[in-house]
């Protein structure tokens, strides 16, 4: 799949349409909010029947291809990398990477929300009014809560008992375990008769980026689509009685993606965050129009393979996982929001406490759905366990779509860190295997799937640790 990241004659790039497409939903949403109002009978209909269908078919494209993407990427990175002590520390590794940098994004929140305490801020009478706005729809997410809980049970049901009923609920958590069975598998039996499944793996892969291909050439309309209905409806409204909340977290993902991530970048994977950033920015803004891990990961193991040069075998398995499990964005979100929640509920939080929050919102990140609002149901259910009403999320629905989007990104940009860390730390790659601006695979049209695969392709094989595209 193009990344789109070099114009070719008078083409316009990808990530520049959809960013025009953003931008266009956004002022027309706005403009109809103030001057007909979300009420309108016009504005229902567009949303309705244009807007809300576009949006929806875009995403549904995305998540159409995300189990077979998942699937063949992980199975086929576990069985490249060859060696099962591999395996085990490359995932050792990749799950520590996440750990600590959630735990970090985290801590950020923490100080941000008790230094400027916005929970204090809010007025008993905006809480009512919005709690009378959105208490349908905080009662189905505390319902949602309720089925959702976390404990030594989700350890257990990673291992899923049937992978297609993984695959047809969503369990990205089950059919990720599945691929990396199935690919150690494939590194455990004769390589004569595990080549065959590899290259079923390898065609599906590339069927799968194609089909992505085609979907993105409808991202700008899509992405148009869901910021209007977002605009339209809600307008800046509800922002002003929440605003310094919006302020906490958008500062926290800031600080975040401007500090944590560059130190990483330039001390421990000796690459100019400027490079890195603007190698990653196509995937970067399908994450921010789509608030969705999942969706934007077809167009983040592009761009990190085609832009960056990150291994195949890293990428395939670093990424799939990230988009699950690292949450950087997530992680801050939760534990600013039930710290906020606790403060405009007037319930007092010890430094113990504090900590215990801190902790949940790193764990139940890793369990959180990458979907536009995955996270909610899991907030709910340890707002609960330190007896801030569940109903009380209701308070800050109305700001989540602007907030989910900010926290994508975050999302993402971790997961391409951690890639570029573990390629880093394995010796498969360095910041000198960036192909030169100008000649990165994938600038070619779109519908060229540069790079999936390449003319020049090692085809891989279990007993050759050599699975790597070309990428320049």
């Amino acid at each position: 799949m193009s990344t789109q990241s070099e114009p070719t004659g008078k083409s316009m790039p990808l990530h520049t349409k959809i960013l025009l497409g953003l931008v266009v939903g956004a002022v027309l949403g706005l403009v109809l909010k103030l001057t007909l109002g979300a009420e309108h009978e016009a504005v229902k209909v567009l949303n309705r029947y244009v807007a809300g269908p576009l949006g929806q078919i875009f995403l549904r494209l995305l998540f159409m291809v995300v189990i077979p993407l998942v699937f063949a990427s992980i199975s086929l990175g576990v069985a490249s990398l060859g060696d099962l002590k591999r395996v085990g520390r490359i995932g050792l590794k990749t799950l520590t990477f996440f750990f600590i940098t959630m735990f970090i994004s985290a801590s950020i929140g923490l100080g941000l929300v008790q230094l400027l305490r916005p929970g204090t801020r809010i007025s008993p009478e905006t809480r009512t009014e919005l709690m009378a706005t959105y208490a349908s729809d905080a009662a189905s997410k505390v319902q949602a809560s309720q089925q959702s809980t976390f404990g030594i049970e989700t350890f257990v049901n990673i291992i899923p008992r049937n992978p297609v009923a993984s695959a047809a609920n969503l369990d990205l958590l089950g059919i990720i375990f599945f691929g990396i069975i199935f690919g150690v598998a494939l590194t455990m039996i004769h390589p004569a008769r595990a080549r065959p499944m590899i290259g079923v793996l390898e065609a599906l892969n590339d069927i799968v980026i194609k089909i992505v291909e085609m979907a993105m050439k409808l991202a700008p309309i899509g992405v148009g689509a869901l910021v209007f209905g977002v605009t339209s409806r809600f307008g800046w409204v509800l922002l002003k009685p929440l605003a310094v909340y919006v302020v906490v977290v958008l500062s926290g993902l800031l600080l975040h993606t401007i500090i944590t991530f560059p130190l990483i970048l330039r001390f421990l994977v000796g690459l100019s965050p400027f490079t890195f950033f603007s190698r990653v920015k196509a995937a970067l803004v399908t994450a921010f129009s789509t608030s969705s891990s999942n969706a934007t990961l077809p167009r983040s193991i592009a761009v990190v393979e085609q832009n960056l040069g990150v291994p195949s075998k890293v990428a395939g398995f670093v990424l799939p996982l990230g988009a699950t499990m690292n949450m950087n964005g997530t992680a801050l979100f939760e534990g600013v929001t039930i710290i906020f929640l606790a403060q405009a509920f007037g319930v007092t939080l010890d430094v113990g406490q504090q900590a215990l929050i801190m902790l949940m919102a790193v764990i139940t990140a890793l369990g959180a759905a990458g979907v536009p609002g995955g996270s909610i149901p899991l907030l709910v259910g340890v707002l609960a366990m330190f007896g801030v009403p569940g109903e009380g999320i209701a308070l800050i629905l109305g700001v989540d779509r602007i907030l989910d989007m900010a926290r994508t990104v975050v999302n993402v940009a971790g997961d391409q860190v951690a890639a570029a860390y573990i390629a880093k730390s394995e010796g498969l790659w360095t910041a000198a295997s960036v192909p030169a601006a100008g000649v990165q695979a994938g600038a070619g049209k779109l519908d060229e799937s540069p790079g999936w695969p390449g003319p020049t392709d090692v085809q891989p094989t279990v007993e050759k640790d050599e699975r790597s595209r070309p990428v320049g």
